[in-house]
C-alpha cells in the first residue's frame, strides 16, 4: 500500500499526485456526533475509536465465528481489538482490509499488517498517540484536511452542539442536515403521537391538526436554515407517489393522532403528502434533497430485540422503484417544487435506471442539478464505485458528479475519500492509455477529477 496504491497506470499516478491527493474534504453526508466535535472529545482507544458503533467491521466479526461479547458485548478494550485482529486476515477482497490498513497508515503513520502477530504493538502504539492533543475528534478532522461535514439531524434536535461548535471558532464548518423521516413514520400511532410531541416542544407551539403539524415542521425547517443547514435527508425502502386529497391527509393524521391505526393506503398516501411537503421546504430555501433508498431493515427480529437498529443487520433490498420515483419526481417538477436532488440506491442492479432518471429531470437551471449519488453503504467500494462512475458516465455527465462522502459514524472513515479519489484517478487513468480519452484533452481530464473531488460539491451545494 504505497503512494501508488490502486493507481496502475503512469497518468493515473500523475492525475492523483498532481490535482486529487491534496484538495479539501468535503463530506456532506455523515453520521458523526455533533456533540464529540463541540466537546473535542478525546477517545480511551483505538477500540473506542475504530470498533465502536462500526457495523461494518461487526458484520465480519459475526461472519468470522467471533461471539458477540467481543463485538457489542462486555469485553475489554483490548480483548474486542484482539479479535478484530484475528479477523482482519480473512477480510482479503473485502474493502475493509484495504479500510483498516489505509485508516491505520493515514492516522497513526502505521505501515504494518494488522493480525494477532502485530495486534498487541499496533494496539499500544494507536492508543500512544491518542493521548495527544492532535488525536481528538478535531484534530483527527485537521489531519485529514476537511474543510466541511454535513451531520444527519431530527426535526426535533435542538442543534446545541453545531452552535457551540461554531461559536468556539473551530475552522472546520459542522453543519445540521434534516432528516424528517420520523415525522412519516405512522405506522405505530403511539410512537408517532409521542413525535408530534417532540415536535410540538421543539417549535413552540401546539400541535393539533395536520396543518398545525405543517407549520411546526416548517419553523424548524427555518430553525435549521438558520443553523447553516442546506441539505435535506431521507432514508426510504421505497419512494412513494399515491394520490390524494388534502382532506384525506387530514383525515389520515386525525386517525393516527387518536391512537388508530392506519391501512397500508393510508399509510403510503400520508408518506406520499409528506414528500412533498420537505420537498416545497427545501425547494424555497434552494436545498439540496438526498434520498437514500433501497435498504432492508432489521431482518434478525432476534437481534433486533437485543441490540436495537443500526447493529449490522441491514441488508441490500430488491424493490421495482422505477416508476414511483419516476411519477414522484414528476409530481415536484409539474408544481415547481423540484429541488437540486440527489438519488442513492443500495442495489446496484438499479444503477442505470437511477442515472437515466436524473436526465429525465435536468432542467438548465443548474449544472447537474439531478445528482446520481456516490456508491452507498454496501457499494462504497472499488467495484461499487466504478459500476457507479461507469454507469453514470456512459449515461450522464462524469464531469458535473459532486463526489464522494463517508457516511459514517467514526472520525477515522476520512479515507473513503482517498479510496475514491484513486479510484476515480485510476479509471480514468487507463481510458487515457487505453486511447479511450484523447492526450489533448488532459487539461480538461485534470480539471475534471479536481472538480468532481472538491470543487462541484463545493458550488453544487454553495458552501
Amino acid at each position: 500500500m504505497d503512494e501508488n496504491f490502486l493507481l496502475q497506470t503512469k497518468t493515473a499516478q500523475e492525475l492523483y499526485h498532481g490535482h486529487a491527493e491534496r484538495l479539501p474534504i468535503i463530506d456532506y453526508h455523515c453520521h458523526l456526533d455533533p456533540r464529540m466535535v463541540a466537546e473535542d472529545y478525546r477517545f480511551r482507544s483505538i477500540t473506542e475509536l475504530w470498533l465502536g458503533g462500526d457495523h461494518y467491521k461487526w458484520r465480519a466479526l459475526r461472519a468470522n465465528g467471533v461471539d458477540e461479547r467481543f463485538i457489542t458485548g462486555d469485553a475489554s478494550d483490548w480483548e474486542k481489538f484482539e479479535k478484530w485482529a484475528e479477523t482482519v486476515p480473512y477480510t482479503l477482497r473485502n474493502p475493509l482490509y484495504h479500510w483498516t490498513h489505509l485508516e491505520l497508515k493515514t492516522a497513526f503513520g502505521i505501515d504494518r499488517l494488522l493480525n494477532p502477530r502485530t495486534a498487541r504493538e499496533i494496539y499500544e502504539e494507536c492508543n500512544e498517540k491518542l493521548r495527544r492533543p492532535e488525536y481528538s475528534a478535531r484534530g483527527l478532522m485537521r489531519r485529514y484536511h476537511v474543510e466541511t461535514v454535513c451531520t444527519t439531524d431530527d426535526p426535533a434536535d435542538s442543534l446545541e452542539y453545531h452552535e457551540a461548535t461554531r461559536k468556539s471558532g473551530f475552522e472546520i464548518k459542522v453543519l445540521p442536515t434534516w432528516r424528517p423521516d420520523k415525522a412519516m413514520a405512522v405506522e405505530d400511532p403511539e410512537a408517532f403521537r409521542a413525535y408530534v410531541g417532540r415536535i410540538e416542544q421543539a417549535a413552540g407551539m401546539t400541535v393539533s391538526s395536520c396543518s398545525d403539524f405543517i407549520q411546526a415542521l416548517e419553523r424548524r425547517h427555518d430553525f435549521f436554515a438558520g443553523q447553516g443547514c442546506r441539505l435535506s435527508d431521507h432514508g426510504l425502502s421505497e419512494f412513494y407517489d399515491a394520490d390524494y386529497t388534502d382532506a384525506q391527509i387530514k383525515d389520515i393524521f386525525n386517525k393516527v393522532y387518536g391512537g388508530k391505526c392506519l391501512s397500508a393506503e393510508e399509510c403510503v398516501r400520508f408518506k406520499s403528502a409528506m414528500l412533498v411537503e420537505f420537498a416545497r421546504m427545501d425547494a424555497e430555501k434552494g436545498w439540496v434533497q438526498q434520498f437514500h433508498y433501497g435498504t432492508l431493515r432489521n431482518t434478525n427480529s432476534r437481534m433486533m430485540r437485543l441490540l436495537g437498529p443500526d447493529t449490522g443487520f441491514d441488508s441490500i433490498g430488491e424493490f421495482n422503484t422505477a416508476s414511483e420515483l419516476a411519477r414522484f419526481l414528476d409530481r415536484l417538477d409539474s408544481r415547481g417544487i423540484l429541488p437540486k436532488t440527489i438519488l442513492y440506491n443500495l442495489n446496484p442492479a438499479a444503477n442505470e435506471m437511477v442515472a437515466t432518471m436524473t436526465g429525465n429531470f435536468q432542467d438548465g437551471s443548474v449544472p447537474g442539478k439531478m445528482q446520481f449519488g456516490s456508491g452507498w453503504w454496501f457499494n462504497d467500494q472499488k467495484d461499487g464505485m466504478e459500476r457507479q462512475l461507469n454507469a453514470l458516465s456512459l449515461l450522464g455527465l462524469l464531469s458535473r458528479f459532486v463526489g464522494m462522502l463517508t457516511d459514517s459514524r467514526s472520525f477515522l472513515s476520512y479515507p473513503r475519500h482517498e479510496y475514491f479519489r484513486r479510484t476515480l484517478c485510476n479509471l480514468l487513468g487507463r481510458d487515457v492509455e487505453n486511447g479511450e480519452m484523447p492526450e489533448a484533452e488532459m487539461p480538461r481530464i485534470c480539471q475534471m477529477v479536481e472538480d468532481i473531488c472538491y470543487y462541484n460539491a463545493k458550488h453544487y451545494f454553495e458552501f
